[in-house]
C-alpha cells in the first residue's frame, strides 16, 4: 500500500466517526470513542478483505467497500455496548 492509501483511508475512516457522532450526539468521550471505533473497524475490514482476497469496491490497494463495512459494523456495535447503563447501589 502506498501512504496516499493510508492518508485516504484515515480520512475515511475518520469521517465515518464523525458523521456517526453528529447523528448520535454525546460527549467529547463519545466523540473519542466514535473516531476510534471508526479507525479499528475500518483497518480490520481491510485487512479481512485483503486475507480473503475479496475486492467489492476496491481503491487502488485499498478495499473500500469491506473497510466501509467494518468501520459501520464496528461504530454499530459500539454504540449498542455503550448503551449500557451501571446501577448505582
Amino acid at each position: 500500500m502506498t501512504l496516499a492509501s493510508y492518508i485516504f483511508g484515515f480520512i475515511i475512516s475518520t469521517l465515518f466517526g464523525v458523521i456517526f457522532h453528529l447523528l448520535r450526539g454525546g460527549s467529547a468521550g463519545r466523540f473519542l470513542l466514535y473516531l476510534i471505533l471508526g479507525w479499528v473497524g475500518f483497518w480490520a475490514g481491510h485487512w479481512l478483505a485483503s486475507i480473503l482476497g475479496w475486492n467489492f469496491l476496491s481503491l487502488g490497494p485499498l478495499h473500500l467497500g469491506m473497510a466501509s463495512i467494518g468501520s459501520l459494523v464496528s461504530l454499530a456495535i459500539g454504540y449498542w455496548l455503550s448503551l449500557v447503563k451501571v446501577e448505582e447501589k
